[in-house]
C-alpha cells in the first residue's frame, strides 16, 4: 500500500484502466448511442482483446451501470453543493440545465429513452433518490397558497419515490412538478425540437420556472 492514497500498484492501475473504459464508453454514446455500446470496440481503441477488456467489465451492462452511477452522482453532487451555497428552485434548475447542456450524451442517458433489455440495479435508483430530496428541501421553504388537490390526497398514500421524506403533500407535488416541467423543458431542448422555432430557449426554460414558482 502506498502512503499517498491507499491504493497498491495492482489497484491505482486497474483504476486507470476502468477510467480510460469509461471515457471510450461516453466517447461511444456520443456518436453512436447508447444502443451500440460495445465491449469489443472499446477493447481495440484500447489496444487490448475482449476477454482482457472483460476482465474489468464482465458485461454491457455492468459497464452500463458504472456510467449511469457516474452520472447520477455527479448530478446528485451538483445539486447538493449548490444547494448547500444558497441556491434555492430556480438555482437548482439552472444548475440542473448547465449540467445537461454541458453534456446532452450523459443528461440523455439517465432521462432519455430507456435502453432495451437494460434493468438498472436499485443503487441507481437511490443516487436518483437523493436529488429529489433536495428538490423537496428547496420547495419546504416556498409559500403555498392553493386548495389542497386529489392528487395531493393521493401521494399522502404513494410516497415512496420521495423515501420517506417528511414534508406535506401539497410539497410533495410542487416538487414533483416542478422535477417533470424541467425535466420535460430540458429534453425537448436538448432534443432539438426547439430548433428552427426562432425563440431562445433559456428564456423559456426560465419563464417555465416563474411560473412554477409563482403558482
Amino acid at each position: 500500500m502506498t502512503e499517498t492514497d491507499g491504493k497498491s500498484p495492482r489497484e491505482r492501475y486497474r483504476a486507470q484502466v476502468c477510467a480510460e473504459i469509461k471515457q471510450h464508453a461516453w466517447e461511444q454514446l456520443a456518436t453512436t448511442g447508447v444502443s451500440a455500446l460495445s465491449l469489443n470496440a472499446i477493447a481495440k481503441r484500447l489496444g487490448m482483446s475482449g476477454p482482457a477488456l472483460y476482465r474489468y467489465y464482465a458485461s454491457r451492462d455492468e459497464l452500463l451501470t458504472e456510467l449511469i452511477r457516474d452520472a447520477y452522482r455527479s448530478l446528485a453532487d451538483l445539486v447538493r453543493a449548490a444547494f448547500e451555497s444558497g441556491a434555492d428552485a430556480a438555482g437548482l434548475a439552472h444548475a440542473i440545465r448547465d449540467w445537461a447542456l454541458a453534456d446532452p450524451h450523459r443528461y440523455f442517458l439517465l432521462y432519455g429513452t430507456p435502453v432495451p433489455g437494460y434493468h438498472a440495479p436499485e443503487d441507481t435508483a437511490t443516487i436518483s433518490t437523493e436529488i429529489m430530496a433536495v428538490l423537496i428541501d428547496a420547495h419546504v421553504a416556498l409559500s403555498l397558497d392553493r386548495p389542497a388537490t386529489s392528487f395531493d390526497a393521493h401521494l399522502e398514500n404513494h410516497r415512496d419515490w420521495a423515501d420517506g421524506h417528511p414534508a406535506p403533500a401539497a410539497t410533495l407535488h410542487r416538487a414533483l412538478s416542478f422535477w417533470a416541467r424541467v425535466h420535460g423543458t430540458l429534453s425537448l431542448e436538448l432534443a432539438g425540437h426547439f430548433a428552427g422555432m426562432g425563440f431562445d430557449p433559456a428564456l423559456l426554460f426560465a419563464a417555465e420556472l416563474d411560473d412554477l414558482l409563482k403558482s
